[in-house]
């Protein structure tokens, strides 16, 4: 059995635009003669590697506790792009992750510099996948990323953003991507990872 950890490190994350960054305080330090380490940390709920929610962008959309685990955990297919995944790309990767395992096409990841287009969002909205993933801090255009979020997140699938996978072979796979449990929050951070089948 082989794991692949295709996530961040929290306090060295990436983070996005004008987005808080992670800040760790140290409250106890055995190195200063403390009786044992303690720290608390503050972050953006969408700093590093983490999960969307509807609320992210739609008033009464599901917030991250609402989430099925099931809609996170289960098989998955990652893919190799680069650039802007037209309609066509979008096709061509639910085909290859329908034939690879019957259920990867519903979890998609992509590893490179992915940027999903509106229009491969509708082709992956129409085929009801549950979860997309990219290595970026947002699955759609940096200087533009509200028009994908509405229509994926309005679909109801969820999305993985600022995962790291450069290491890890394409194909399927069982994907972990639970988010903490935060009620209420439009998203969370995620430890995710990837076992082969």
């Amino acid at each position: 059995m082989k794991i692949y950890d295709i996530t961040q490190e929290v306090f060295g994350c990436v983070v996005f635009g004008d987005d808080p960054a992670p800040e760790k305080k140290v409250l106890c330090d055995m190195a200063q003669g403390e009786p044992y380490n303690l720290i608390s940390f503050s972050m953006c709920a969408h700093n590093g590697t983490h999960l969307d929610a509807p609320a992210h962008f739609l008033r009464d959309g599901q917030t991250v506790e609402q989430i099925p685990l099931t809609q996170t955990v289960g098989p998955a297919y990652l893919a190799e792009h680069n650039g802007p995944l037209t309609a066509e790309d979008a096709r061509a990767v639910l085909a290859a992750a329908s034939a690879a395992h019957p259920e990867a096409a519903r979890r998609l990841l992509f590893r490179g510099s992915t940027v999903i287009t509106l229009e491969a969002a509708e082709v992956f909205a129409r085929a009801g996948v549950l979860l997309v993933g990219n290595e970026s801090q947002t699955v759609g255009p940096e200087d533009a990323p509200m028009a994908v979020h509405l229509v994926l997140l309005g679909a109801g699938t969820v999305l993985l953003e600022g995962i790291r996978a450069a290491h890890v072979p394409c194909g399927a796979y069982l994907l972990n991507a639970a988010p903490l449990s935060l009620g209420g929050a439009e998203g969370a951070p995620c430890r995710a990872w990837l076992m082969e089948q």
